[in-house]
């Protein structure tokens, strides 16, 4: 008996069959297309995508690294439950697309990302836009894509399709190995017709799986748990993303276990738990670093020890200190000699507490938090004069602004630091911080996701007015969509966070500030301006009680919401915090990099090795 087949385009096949995709809750995992069309896309994708636009929506954005942006913090909001499609031409459109892929590989988001490509054929060789290998004739522009994507396939038959596709979504929802994915679609092949089995698009689900952890490792865990005298807990990201925070919340509580939370486990705990020790690390408080400094069992769960997390290393230093972790992917489960417990978060964190049955630490949090947020506190305070106000003032201001609907989203500069000492997060996902890769230029963009992804919540953004020139298009569609979010920009006229860093790498004052550029005239950029002419409601504060003022209005305002404040570039949060691996020349003119490289080298040696 022959099989049933539909005829279809390879586009009108991938269209179809990426709509017959669904997660457990019964929503298709792609929830729509962000498209840029070009003549890599647009006859054959475009003619495919108009005619599914109600099943599958398409979106156009300005950029196509900032379409792909906002696609990650779509699923990155949503714990990897859903995604979004981005598609491209061939040539820059495509190449616009790897920053953002590199970001979602790195912070293990999926994104489908479907960029034209050359002529299957090779009639036209070189169409317009190809890139010629001389040495290798089936190289592309696309095959930029391959080390920052957990799938690549090139898509130049249409049955491709019939395995490209399954592959595809199996990466996308699976908790190990998910990340982004490009298939790189030849364009006369979107144009080719095939038969396809009309069973190729049924409706399909895919759950969620549960890794479930190896006896004899849970039975090593648990025996490292009980022998530790003062162990301490690493939340980061793989917590959110399994729905583990009432997990981590009841393993905590029975056990009697600190937790510090990573930029991207920040939330799985209130900030006020009286368990939860805060934010670790380089950009970390004093009670995080303080415990992680004394503990002899330090326990990942959910995070890739990122050297941010671990101070390079130099923080979980001490040669008796053992390393321990629970995470879902045996490569990040195993670094630095960890001893490895691979395994679902939620899973993993109900399975090693009926292990420990009974047992609680001895561990001894009192006074650290108070201590704390003593020290830091007044930092967030509205300043007594007229003098800048500062990132941690601005910060307090949207604190006293929040509602317990509110998500603020950050990633590159200096708000990222302030944001994990400083933010008070009351709730699982209330902080969203792309922090994995730090790319300027994700904040609007990802602005928008998170508001797609969850309309009912209160969105506010930190930019920098370094980033928001990097990537500020998606702005305007925002604007043209009619989406919500609350964006503050802190113009320090530069880039506050890296001259500070070179400063304190004992580098002059160099191309960072913008008054200490080449130029023939200070810069004085009006972002409100700006940002009004992309159709958002802006306006420009001189004070944090301006700031306030402003905020209380964004309630009231559709589409998005620009708050521009001028703030002193120098002044950071000096409690808390740890070293940071940052190379200081061996060989320098300059006597304050001489002293900066002693300091450096009396750290590395703090650093561990193994």
């Amino acid at each position: 008996m022959s099989k049933k087949t539909i005829r279809l385009t390879a586009a009108q096949a991938m269209v179809k069959y990426i709509a017959a995709q669904k997660n457990e809750d019964g929503e298709t995992i792609i929830a729509g297309c962000w498209a840029i069309f070009g003549h890599g896309n647009v006859a054959g994708l475009g003619e495919a995508l108009y005619h599914a636009r109600d099943d599958l929506a398409t979106w156009r954005g300005h950029n196509e690294q900032t379409m792909a942006h906002c696609a990650i913090a779509y699923a990155k909001q949503l714990g990897r439950k859903r995604a979004m499609m981005v598609s491209s031409s061939i040539g820059p459109g495509a190449t616009n697309m790897v920053t953002a892929a590199a970001l979602a590989h790195a912070n293990r988001l999926p994104v489908l990302l479907v960029p034209g490509d050359v002529f299957a054929n090779r009639g036209p060789d070189p169409v317009l836009q190809q890139i010629e290998d001389f040495g290798d004739g089936t190289v592309s522009a696309n095959d930029a894509f391959r080390p920052v994507t957990r799938y690549f396939d090139r898509i130049s038959r249409p049955e491709h399709l019939l395995t490209a596709l399954p592959r595809a979504f199996r990466v996308m929802t699976d908790p190990a190995d998910c990340g982004p994915v490009c298939l790189a679609f030849c364009q006369d092949v979107q144009a080719e017709a095939f038969d396809y089995p009309i069973s190729f698009f049924e409706p399909k689900i895919w759950a969620q799986r549960r890794i479930r952890p190896d006896l004899d490792e849970l039975a090593a865990m648990a025996d490292a748990v009980r022998a530790a005298k003062r162990p301490v807990i690493v939340a980061g990201g793989g917590v959110h993303y399994s729905g583990a925070t009432d997990a981590l919340r009841a393993f905590a509580e029975a056990h009697n276990i600190p937790v510090t939370e990573t930029q991207a486990g920040k939330s799985a705990l209130p900030w006020d738990h009286p368990l939860n020790l805060g934010p670790i690390g380089v950009t970390g408080g004093a009670p995080a670093n303080a415990i992680c400094a004394e503990a002899d069992l330090v326990l990942g769960v959910g995070t890739r020890f990122q050297d941010f997390t671990t101070g390079s290393w130099g923080l979980f230093a001490h040669p008796d200190r053992k390393i321990a972790c629970l995470n879902v992917a045996a490569y990040d489960a195993a670094k630095h000699n960890a001893l490895p417990l691979v395994s679902d978060a939620r899973v993993g964190l109900d399975e090693l507490s009926t292990a420990l049955a009974d047992h609680k630490a001895a561990a001894g949090v009192d006074g650290l938090k108070v201590d704390w947020f003593a020290a830091v506190d007044p930092l967030t305070d509205a300043p007594d004069g007229n003098e800048l106000p500062t990132d941690m003032q601005v910060i307090g201001a949207v604190q006293r602004s929040a509602t317990d609907d509110t998500v603020v989203m950050c990633a590159a500069g200096t708000m990222p630091g302030e944001l994990h000492k400083l933010w008070k997060a009351t709730r699982p996902m209330s902080y969203h911080m792309e922090y994995g890769f730090s790319c300027m230029g994700y904040e609007i963009a990802g602005a928008m996701g998170i508001k797609m992804a969850q309309p009912a919540r209160d969105v506010i953004c930190f930019t920098g007015d370094g980033t928001y020139m990097m990537a500020n298009s998606e702005m305007a569609t925002a604007a043209m969509m009619g989406i919500s979010f609350t964006v503050v920009v802190t113009d320090n006229r530069g880039y506050g966070c890296i001259n500070r860093l070179q400063m304190g790498t004992g580098g002059a004052e160099f191309n960072n500030l913008l008054d200490h550029t080449i130029h023939d005239r200070p810069s004085n950029i009006d972002f409100a301006a700006h940002a009004g002419a992309m159709g958002a409601t802006s306006v420009k504060v001189s004070s944090i009680a301006d700031l306030q003022d402003a905020l209380a209005k964004r309630s009231d305002i559709k589409g998005p919401y620009v708050v521009v404040i001028d703030t002193d570039p120098y002044p950071s949060t000096e409690p808390g915090g740890t070293w940071w691996d940052v190379g200081v020349p061996e060989v320098s003119q300059r006597a304050e990099v001489n002293a900066a490289r002693a300091t450096y080298e009396a750290s590395k040696t703090k650093q561990r090795a193994d």
